[in-house]
């Protein structure tokens, strides 16, 4: 009988302790969210270093590091039109360490160009804020005979289709911009693409291989002011301070132009309510700042931010509908 109450009593201690520690282990997830984040947090750009999206989040990282009180880690995982970095942020632990900085092209141009690409932006990853609108510009080479929108397109049209645009990829921002403009002025003109971002393209338009092209403000701005390319107008709602004179294509005639080529912040589905809004806090804070606002200015860059993340994610779910009706209109097929 004494042996029995003994295992009776052991067995009674040993389960009044695997209580206390699953109860513990429940505890520990709103310990560690309320405490969010106790170890660096990384950033996945999904593209090469040296582009608009790699300008932006190394502008944010040193003010993100900050204020998260980690250190803010960027990841650039490029590839695949940023298909690559989107599956890499998109199958990650949604604990709120890894972060995506999407962009137009990968958060709602990708979804109707690669229907078979297993990430779905809406559904698959939660929209935090839009941080930054990188404003576009509709650019041509200097030996073109016009000074604006108006004048390029009589000289398309009497040109007989014989420009070409160039555009860093079938499918990409740039492209479908132009596919839009040609389609709302009734002109033709032969698509080029390159591969390897704006560079690549905006090299072929300062040697005259193409004619005229949409590319970022950021990527065309120190050679519109060298004079070796001329800016018709800005893709944005308003005037830019860095280039005043440079009409907005609303002003030239084109009102549905005003979103170039924004980005914004992510995390995977199934981040802690908790650790989405202190993100949302924390990037509000970073984009506030007058030091990160200046370099992104400088840069041609825009600081534009949303209400909430709800409201980002309606804004992200209008533009992959509006996007999908320009390319079913225009029939571009991913490469």
């Amino acid at each position: 009988m004494e042996i029995i109450n003994s295992v009776t009593s052991l067995a009674a201690r040993a389960s009044w302790a695997l209580a206390l520690s699953v109860a513990g282990l429940s505890a520990m997830p709103a310990w560690s969210q309320a405490n969010y984040p106790q170890r660096p947090v990384r950033m996945v750009v999904p593209f090469a270093p040296g582009g608009a999206s790699d300008f932006v989040g190394r502008i944010l990282q040193p003010k993100l590091s900050d204020e998260l009180g980690q250190q803010l880690v960027i990841d650039n995982r490029a590839g695949a039109a940023g298909n690559i970095g989107v599956e890499v942020a998109g199958r990650a632990n949604a604990d709120g360490y890894t972060l995506l900085l999407g962009n137009i092209g990968t958060m709602a141009i990708n979804p109707s160009l690669y229907l078979k690409f297993p990430i779905k932006p809406v559904n698959d990853l939660v929209a935090i804020t839009q941080v930054v609108d990188v404003p576009g510009s509709l650019v041509v080479h200097p030996s073109l005979p016009v000074n604006s929108v108006k004048e390029l397109i009589d000289y398309i049209k009497a040109s007989q289709g014989k420009l070409n645009f160039g555009s860093p990829g079938t499918g990409s921002a740039n492209q479908l911009e132009m596919e839009f403009f040609m389609r709302s002025t009734g002109t033709k003109m032969t698509h080029i693409p390159y591969k390897g971002g704006a560079g690549p393209a905006a090299i072929a338009l300062l040697g005259n291989e193409v004619q005229l092209m949409f590319v970022t403000l950021s990527s065309s701005i120190s050679f519109v002011k060298q004079g070796r390319l001329r800016a018709l107008g800005v893709v944005a709602p308003k005037r830019i301070a860095a280039v005043p004179d440079v009409p907005t294509m609303v002003e030239s005639g084109f009102p549905t132009m005003t979103v170039g080529s924004w980005q914004g912040v992510f995390v995977p589905k199934g981040a802690p309510r908790d650790v989405v809004k202190k993100l949302y806090t924390v990037v509000m804070k970073v984009m506030a700042d007058a030091n990160v606002k200046k370099r992104l200015s400088d840069g041609g860059v825009e600081v534009v931010v949303s209400k909430s993340p709800e409201d980002f994610g309606a804004f992200v779910k209008a533009e992959n509908e509006r996007w999908a009706k320009v390319i079913k209109d225009a029939g571009v097929v991913a490469e």
